[in-house]
This record gives C-alpha cells, structure tokens and sequence, in this order.
C-alpha cells in the first residue's frame, strides 16, 4: 500500500567514491524505484535533427523535487542542488560513461552515446532555448547521438520520451523550501495557483492586513550607486578569485543589486540580516578575502546602512534589539536605558524628556559629514567643512 509522507524531503548529495551517475536511460514515462533515482515524466528530450537523429534535453534540473517510495511503500521527495549537479555531471564525464546507456532502465543499448552536455549558465541565452527549452542556470543538459535504428523508431513513435538517470547518492534530510527558479510567464497553472497562495499567505501574515489597510506589493531601487557599485565591486573580485566566494544567492543578489534592479521587503530583510552578521568578516586591506568579496556583493556598508534604515522607514526593524550597540550623535557608545521616541528612533533614558538623546548603530555615524570628538571604536574625529557660501 502507499502511504503519503510527500512532506518528507531529502537532498541527494555525494559522499562515497561509488556514489554519482553511471547511466542514462531511455524512457517513456520514468518508473519509481528504491535504488534509483529519475526525473518525472514532466521532462522530456526533444529531437534535434532527423537527419543527424540527435536528441536533447535536461539531465538534471535544479531544486526539482522527484517523488520517490521506500521499501514500506511510503512516498517522500528529493532534489539535487546546482552544487551537487555539477559534480555529478563532471563525474560521469571523467568516468567516460557518454555511452552507458538503457531501455527503461533495463538492458544496456548499444549504437546510443553522449555527443555534448553542459551546465546551463544563463536560462534565456543558453543554447538549449534552440531546441524550446527554458530551464533553470544550473541544469545538466545533453544531446545524444541515436545510431541504432530501432531505438530511434522509438523516438519517433514517442515510446521514448525522456532521459532518465541511474545512480546512487546519499540521503541528507532538508528542511528547506525550495524556490521556484522560473519566470512568471513560464509558469505552468497548477505552479502559478501554488505561487499565488504563497503571495497569499505572506500578505495575511502583514500588520497592515489584520489592520484593514491597503497592502501593495511593494519593490524598492532607491538604494543609489553606491550599493550598485559595491557590488559591481565584489563581482569583479569574485571573478578574479576563481568565482570561489560567497553561495549561489549571494551571487544572484549581487547581480540584481549591481544592475539596480528593485528588490521586495523579504529580499531587504535577508540583506540587512546578512550585512549585520557579514559586517565581522569585511577587511578592506584585504580585498581578495572571501568575508570581504561576500559582503561587497550584497551592497557592502551602503548596503547595510541603507537596507536597515528602509526597515525602520517601513516600521519592520527591532530597534531595540540585544547585542547592536548604540551610539550617540558626538560617536560615544551608549550603554544605559533607552526608550522609543516620537518618530520610533531609539533614545537615551527610560522615559522621554527634553535631555534624551537619539541613538544611531554605527552606519548611520559613519555616513555623517563629521563626528568631532568622536570616541567611536576605530574612527578617528573629523572637522565640520565650514560653508563657503
């Protein structure tokens, strides 16, 4: 009997010498079995040319969940990371597996062997959008060479439909949700409905939704040219390091930051929670260091000053929260009771009066023109410009 537990969700990774891909097969619509894993039949490979009697399509597609069933009948999901594809897809070439391929996962097949395959870099300029395929950047794709003339009856026919891969990997269980990686006018209606409840269900969660008020999807690209060239900056530095630092949405986000595109409030929550953490890490006499190259491409301290003072214009940011000093507007930290005044900055004192002071974090001091007699940790005090005019 099958029991649903489609909540369950395990990512495949490599961790033994024997684990990978060490076949393809042809299929019509994949099977589900314990000892391997395949895509559902939702991915199909297209045929390239009559003449050449080529076939193309993806591999692996990236954070695609694949039902699977256990031993006891019970159904549970798994995917694989850009990450780990790109491993897989480097093993199964340097082990010269191009030509080990099935028949729904039965008999191996001979006449039938990898022409081409590689990893998608960009999903709208790729060169499988030739063959109608929009897929998401880190897709394995590959086009197969069909030699045997009784196979490529069954490409014709549309008894074989698809790639299929054979292999075994190691089970990690995740608690992630895995993103959609399309664009809206790519989105098939049961994915659109699922995207539109999310859109839902973040909206319900709004204060301004229980208060009866008007809620706009709000997106921001007011965060100036200073925020785009940090990250213009750490692009460059990530490039001439081997591309090695910070993960794929680090990579992402500094391409949309560089290229000033607008971003929502969950995306300046996740920057503003990231630059504070990252803010350790950033050495500017050390600009090849991954913390450094990391931190520039989320937008730097422009980014972080910026991303913390829009939360606050939106009335999302803690102020108030334990372990973020404060400092007086002269540069001094201040460590005593503070309360909230009428504009909702954090203050000196427990309750307000005409003596209590505004606190700034540290971003705020340091985008100031001045701070005489500053005592703040490793800035040195300025002088105020005097005014020509």
């Amino acid at each position: 009997m099958i029991k649903d537990n489609t909540e369950e969700l395990y990512e495949l990774i490599l961790q033994d010498d024997e684990d990978g891909v060490f076949a393809n097969s042809l299929v019509e619509s994949p099977a589900i079995e314990r000892d391997f894993v395949w895509l559902n039949k939702e991915v199909a490979f297209q045929s390239v040319s009559d003449e050449k009697q080529l076939v193309a399509g993806p591999i692996l597609v990236p954070n695609k969940k694949i039902l699977r069933i256990d031993g006891e009948g019970k159904r549970y999901h798994v995917f694989f990371t850009p990450q780990t594809i790109e491993m897989v897809a480097r093993k199964f070439m340097k082990n010269k597996y191009g030509d080990e391929v099935t028949l729904e996962h039965g008999s191996k097949t001979s006449g039938v062997y990898l022409t081409e395959s590689w990893i998608i870099e960009e999903s709208k300029k790729d060169k499988s959008n030739l063959y109608g395929f929009t897929l998401p950047k880190g897709t394995w794709f590959g086009i197969y060479k069909i030699e045997e003339p009784k196979v490529w009856q069954k490409v014709k026919d549309r008894t074989f439909r698809g790639f299929s891969i054979e292999g075994l990997f190691e089970h990690k269980k995740s608690d992630v949700k895995l993103t959609l990686e399309k664009d809206i006018e790519e989105l098939t209606e049961i994915e659109a409905e699922v995207l539109l409840g999310q859109i839902k269900a973040l909206i319900k969660k709004d204060k301004r939704y229980k208060a009866k008020q008007r809620i706009e999807m709000e997106t921001y690209s007011d965060y100036g040219s200073g925020i785009s060239n940090n990250a213009k900056k750490g692009i460059e530095l990530n490039e001439k390091n081997g591309n090695k630092c910070a993960t794929q949405t680090g990579k992402v986000r500094a391409q949309q930051l560089a290229n000033g595109e607008p971003i929502s409030v969950e995306t300046i929550k996740r920057m503003y929670s990231y630059l504070s953490r990252a803010e350790a890490y950033y050495d500017e006499s050390d600009m090849n260091a991954c913390g450094t190259i990391s931190f520039l491409l989320w937008g730097g301290k422009a980014g972080l000053a910026w991303s913390r003072n829009k939360l606050r214009e939106l009335g999302l940011l803690q102020e108030n929260a334990e372990g973020v000093p404060h400092y007086t507007a002269d540069g001094k930290l201040y460590e005593g009771p503070t309360h909230k005044g009428p504009d909702g900055r954090l203050m000196t004192g427990e309750t307000h009066t005409a003596s209590s002071k505004p606190l700034y974090h540290k971003e705020e001091l340091e985008a100031m023109p001045s701070i005489p007699a500053s005592t703040y940790p490793g800035e040195a005090a300025k002088k105020r410009k005097k005014d020509d005019k």
